[in-house]
């Protein structure tokens, strides 16, 4: 946990740092702390604006691209890359500080290319990555419930599982109709069109998930997946109507702040915390692309020399006889082959903790390096795009973040790709019964 809060960390302070870098606002405060002896250029440059944005993010994107490639096939701490991943850091933030300065020897040229072309479909990918975990986490979620009422007959199972969906539902009920009045007067036909159609799709998904057919080959489909995609993606519209700019008098959230350099500023830290934190959830989940990690059982290999006993102990030989004893009961049928492992592990952990350590990560790595490396590459150009879409080059003052028509329609859009992307899930079995047999 305290590897991926660092790696997050480090990506909430390099967003910052690339928000401060729109405008001349904080390098006008750098100079001014010099009391205006220094002036602050890049090669006799601008060192603010859009170029300036995409070297701070290609910098850490590359530093994760780095990590990615030494950490690839890494299945466990066994391996000596591992340490690479949650250790020396202070390496890292010394190589990390090191690209951000050396992108700006980097000629301005190459970022035009980079920011208008890569960064854009990478933070694209970006956006479809996080909805297409976010229907996974809507199907895990309701599985999971639906488990443990079957298994356990659990009242306190069924009403989390009811009262979720109910609370969900309500939420979003409750969003349609704030935005119908607040954000959807007279001339607002944007915003009227975004609203309703939110409304009629989340009906029909709802609708969707409970038709017999769909029912008949996947009964775990139902409201509470439904209910999960409902909110997050009434969230994104009312997120969209509400960062959209004032120039059609559609969003009063604007008008009644005004432009209080204190609300653009938490608003930036903000969404800069929750990119940051929606990173690092996509690149530790995993499931739906691929990871392995929780899959079919898989005995870990023996080393050389590596029986899995502690050894050099005391009580050596009553260890060796309960191996012994677990063995037979293996063979015999009357305990599943990886008890034997299990004892391993427990006595792989007695030796770690007489070491002063545990590693949790001896037998499996809890989540794909190389994937989660790639996933943070990702979240840099997002945050890149974000930033440098419709900049204002006039500005002097600190920048607010999102507050264009694009990000208003990414959101808009996502919600609806999300929408799709569930529904497909609905009704791939019905479409492609042989493929969803199992």
């Amino acid at each position: 946990m305290a590897t991926r809060i660092a790696y997050a960390f480090i990506l909430l302070v390099n967003s910052i740092l690339s928000w401060l870098m729109l405008t001349p606002w904080a390098l006008k405060k750098l100079e001014h702390l010099t009391l205006d002896y220094m002036t602050i250029t890049c090669q006799g440059k601008k060192c603010y604006g859009f170029v300036a944005v995409q070297r701070v993010n290609f910098a850490l994107g590359l530093f994760h691209f780095l990590l990615a490639v030494l950490l690839a096939g890494v299945k466990s701490s066994r391996d000596g890359r591992a340490s690479l991943q949650n250790g020396y850091w202070g390496p890292k933030v010394i190589v990390w500080l090191a690209l951000v300065v050396l992108t700006f020897f980097i000629p301005e040229a190459f970022f035009q290319v980079w920011g208008g072309y890569f960064a854009l479909v990478g933070a694209m990918l970006f956006v479809l990555l996080g909805l297409i975990l976010l229907v996974d986490l809507a199907h895990t979620w309701a599985e999971f419930c639906l488990e443990k009422i079957e298994n356990y007959d659990s009242k306190g199972w069924r009403v989390l599982l009811i009262g979720s969906t109910l609370g969900m539902y309500t939420a979003s009920f409750a969003m349609i109709i704030v935005m119908y009045i607040f954000f959807a007067q007279s001339g607002c036909s944007m915003n009227q069109a975004a609203i309703t159609i939110n409304l009629l799709v989340l009906l029909i998904t709802s609708a969707i998930s409970v038709h017999p057919t769909v029912q008949e080959l996947n009964p775990q489909a139902g409201l509470a997946q439904s209910a999960m995609v409902a909110v997050y993606c009434t969230y994104l519209t009312m997120s969209a109507v509400s960062m959209e700019p004032d120039d059609h008098h559609c969003n009063p959230l604007i008008r009644a702040r005004g432009t209080q350099k204190a609300s653009i500023v938490i608003g930036a830290i903000v969404t800069m915390a929750t990119i940051a934190y929606t990173t690092t959830r996509a690149a530790t989940q995993g499931i739906a692309l691929g990871n392995t990690a929780h899959d079919d059982y898989g005995r870990l290999p023996q080393e050389e020399g590596d029986h899995g006993l502690v050894e050099q102990q005391p009580n050596s030989s009553r260890r060796e006889m309960r191996a012994e004893a677990l063995r037979a009961a293996v063979e015999a049928g009357s305990l599943p082959a990886n008890a034997l492992d299990e004892d391993d592990d427990d006595d792989d952990n007695d030796y770690e903790d007489r070491k002063g350590g545990k590693d949790d990560e001896r037998t499996r790595t809890q989540y794909n390096y190389t994937l989660f490396h790639v996933i943070f590459l990702l979240a840099t150009t997002w945050v890149a795009t974000l930033l440098t879409q419709n900049i204002d080059y006039e500005a002097t003052g600190v920048a607010s973040v999102g507050r264009t028509y694009w990000a208003s329609w990414v959101k808009i859009v996502s919600a609806w790709v999300c929408y799709g992307i569930y529904t497909w899930s609905l009704v791939a079995p019905v479409v492609m019964p042989d493929r969803f047999a199992n």
